[in-house]
């Protein structure tokens, strides 16, 4: 197993990581993504440790709390051996404090976490998304000192837009402040929105990436093709829900490049995908969901081999996208605003 480190931190964590989404499926949004038990779950974290995949990422609200309970479940007698990221902000309850950034949800909502998980540290907290309602001392503020208490180690943020995050470094600094070291987001080869102005950040400011939906919300499995709609899976599920709108010949471009260097490299469509995700900038680590051992198992082999550039060209140009503004204007201005790749 490959580990790169985290941002500016000195922390160092694997490049693939097991995301935990599909386990408990006790309300009707998850369990479309799946409902993996805890049976099932220690066997994959077996699977996982067997392999080197010593980092495993959920949320509060993943099937509300369930997911963190069969986690934390299926993680006993070998907690000393992985890392755990769990992110807050989203609702847990009716409440009006029962949601948000602020230092009294915070608190409350990691305490709730390492109860569920059984531990008494979180690894890696994520803010799930950006709250404007809280100001962002507040927030950083409370994180610090959740660091301090030995609750949490890093921080990240996820789902923030560029000029979030930057406010959330800049604050950090000003102020002494812990700050985010990795950020999660959305980035497939269906999905390159986040090279237009999140990468460039990421690599100016030093703040890792964390892939989640590497395989395009569930349409890179090589279960659609060309008039083949998907038969089973997450999207078969009506898993997609809440996902992006990708336009039919927009996927299937992507598809057929990824089946023609599937064939050439004798691997399978996810794992060129995959691949394709470990060699792009601010890439630190990927996180890979599965509804069961055969599934995590083919995803694992995403590692230890690598796409040839001829590949990883034809895979760019595939998934091409004119960008909106200003992106696409400051592309007639490359030689004082390079773009750390091609779109």
């Amino acid at each position: 197993m490959e580990f790169r480190q985290l941002g500016r931190s000195g922390l160092k964590i694997p490049v693939l990581s097991l995301g935990t989404a599909t386990f408990g499926g006790s309300n009707e949004f998850f369990r479309k993504w799946g409902d993996t038990d805890v049976a099932q779950a220690s066997r994959m974290v077996d699977v996982c440790l067997d392999h080197g995949v010593t980092l495993f990422d959920t949320a509060d609200i993943y099937s509300a709390g369930t997911s963190e309970e069969v986690l934390g479940q299926a993680l006993k007698g070998r907690r000393d051996r992985v890392m755990i990221s769990s992110k807050a902000t989203f609702p847990t309850g009716d409440g009006p404090n029962d949601m948000g950034s602020s230092r009294y949800h915070l608190v409350r909502a990691c305490e709730a976490s390492l109860k569920r998980l059984g531990t008494d540290h979180i690894d890696l907290y994520f803010m799930h998304g950006f709250d404007a309602l809280t100001p962002v001392d507040e927030t950083l503020r409370a994180l610090d000192d959740l660091i301090k208490a030995g609750k949490i180690g890093a921080i990240g943020a996820s789902n923030f837009s560029g000029w979030h995050l930057m406010k959330s470094l800049a604050t950090s600094e000003r102020d002494g402040l812990a700050r985010y070291v990795v950020y999660q987001g959305y980035y497939s080869l269906i999905g390159r929105d986040y090279e237009w102005e999140l990468m460039p950040l990421g690599l100016d400011q030093g703040v890792g990436l964390m892939v989640w939906s590497p395989l395009g919300w569930g349409r890179l499995t090589g279960k659609i093709r060309r008039g083949q709609p998907a038969q089973s899976g997450r999207i078969a599920s009506g898993g997609s829900e809440g996902g992006p709108v990708v336009d039919d010949e927009s996927l299937y471009r992507v598809v057929d490049a990824l089946d023609e260097i599937a064939a050439e490299t004798g691997r399978s469509v996810p794992q060129v995908a995959l691949n394709w995700l470990l060699q792009r900038p601010t890439v630190t680590n990927i996180v890979i969901g599965a509804r069961n051992e055969e599934q995590l198992k083919q995803n694992l082999g995403a590692i230890g081999w690598s796409l040839r550039p001829e590949q990883i060209a034809r895979l760019d140009d595939a998934s091409h996208r004119e960008p909106i503004y200003p992106y696409w204007h400051q592309k007639g201005f490359d030689e004082r605003n390079p773009k750390p790749t091609r779109w």
